[in-house]
């Protein structure tokens, strides 16, 4: 079984990132994670691609574990066939975030206690036993902080694409120091700045003669509660309809530096409060000085494109699923969920729109927008009618092919 030929050549591109005797089993292997409604075992993968008589079926694990192949060089073709479909011109935009996979077992390789958002409450914080992935990981015996990885994987993309600008959003686990004052040159920042976060204004220019090291930040702003509540400065009304934000915000706006976190280098604050009530107070910060505050916020909302990403590369592509143990194997499998998310969403863009088709809902006809379940279940469906179609004049093969199904059907709960 094979996938539709339309999504085989979009896989052809990695071609270059691996030998010849392992694309074969790369190819193999992303068709089972596909097709199958299982865990994404590697066992399950060889399965439900239907390849478990083609070679020995260690090549598959060895794949993950000991193939000569890159995740940096798999992300460098990835990124390019996202970027010149999206975005060929003009400024890019990203977010950064991580998420937490749970395991089980002392001897997997990298787990470790990490926060858990899902079972945490505001009161009480928990944790939970497993891999906290941003995005990219790179093997390092040297104990690195969520900030640091980040830092890494920006400055990877800057390099790769250094003639675009890039704006990258990020919560306030990497709008600190460590990741503000380490941005590539061709990288913009959206992210917080601390409730209790003090603000000042440029430092005055040095007076001939003075002696001494001059002023590295001016006079202190008001915190966000006195400017909040500063009448000279009246809030201004917005109102934001889109997809990460429903909402009608009161926003107040001004240049200065958040010395902390950024230095000397000017930032554009942002100062907002929900009508309703809903939301506490916030200050967001841009390091783009020529966007108002309409601009930066929609960017900054934006980002819940990502946890929507990490939910259904979970739910759907089985981002947690695999239960490799040793290093490189940890580090190669959960990635290639988000890089096969990233794959069906292109492939779905460029020809999958053509095939879509809604289950019949009489009590929700009015949907409109795919989504990614929708684009995962337009590829699957393709790809068993091309089969299907390959299969028509062979009697044979088209029992076969409706016996698989029916397997896989059955196993589908």
């Amino acid at each position: 079984m094979e996938c539709t030929q339309s999504f085989t050549n979009l896989l052809s591109v990695f071609q270059c990132v691996f030998t010849a005797p392992t694309f074969p089993i790369f190819v193999n292997l992303m068709t089972g994670w596909i097709l199958t409604h299982r865990r994404r075992f590697v066992t399950d993968l060889m399965w439900s691609s239907g390849f478990t008589r083609r070679g020995h079926y260690c090549r598959y694990h060895r794949f993950f574990s000991q193939s000569a192949w890159a995740l940096d060089s798999v992300s460098w073709v990835l990124a390019k066939v996202l970027i010149n479909l999206f975005a060929p011109t003009g400024i890019v935009y990203l977010a950064v975030d991580d998420t937490l996979c749970r395991k089980r077992g002392l001897t997997v390789y990298g787990t470790g206690m990490h926060h858990d958002p899902l079972i945490s409450s505001r009161k009480k914080a928990l944790v939970s036993w497993g891999h906290d992935w941003v995005v990219k990981r790179k093997p390092d015996p040297n104990h690195r902080t969520r900030p640091e990885l980040a830092v890494e994987l920006i400055s990877l993309i800057a390099g790769w694409f250094s003639g675009r600008i890039f704006v990258v959003s990020g919560d306030s686990a990497y709008g600190g120091a460590s990741v503000l004052k380490k941005l590539p040159a061709n990288v913009e920042l959206i992210s917080h700045v601390h409730p209790k976060g003090a603000l000042y204004t440029l430092p005055p220019p040095p007076v001939p003669g003075q002696i001494g090291c001059p002023r590295k930040k001016g006079q202190r702003l008001p915190g966000m509660g006195q400017w909040a509540d500063d009448p000279r400065q009246p809030w201004k009304k917005l109102v934001f309809d889109q997809f990460g934000l429903h909402a009608t915000l009161l926003v107040k706006t001004q240049q200065a530096l958040y010395y902390k976190a950024g230095g000397r280098r000017l930032l554009t604050i942002v100062l907002v409060r929900d009508v309703l009530g809903q939301r506490p107070d916030q200050m967001f910060y841009c390091t783009r000085l020529d966007w108002d505050a309409h601009k930066i916020l929609s960017t900054y909302a934006s980002r819940w494109s990502i946890e929507v990403t990490f939910e259904n590369s979970k739910q759907l592509l089985g981002l947690g699923d695999p239960a490799n143990r040793k290093e490189k194997a940890v580090h190669r499998t959960a990635p290639m969920a988000l890089v096969l998310f990233s794959l069906i969403v292109a492939w779905f863009h460029q020809v999958g729109h053509r095939f879509i088709r809604f289950p019949d809902r009489p009590w929700y006809r009015q949907k409109r927008e795919p989504s990614f379940a929708d684009m995962l279940t337009t590829l699957r469906r393709k790809s068993w009618l091309d089969y299907f179609h390959r299969l028509h004049s062979k009697t044979g093969g088209v029992k076969k092919c409706v016996a698989q199904i029916i397997e896989f059907l059955s196993l589908s709960g």
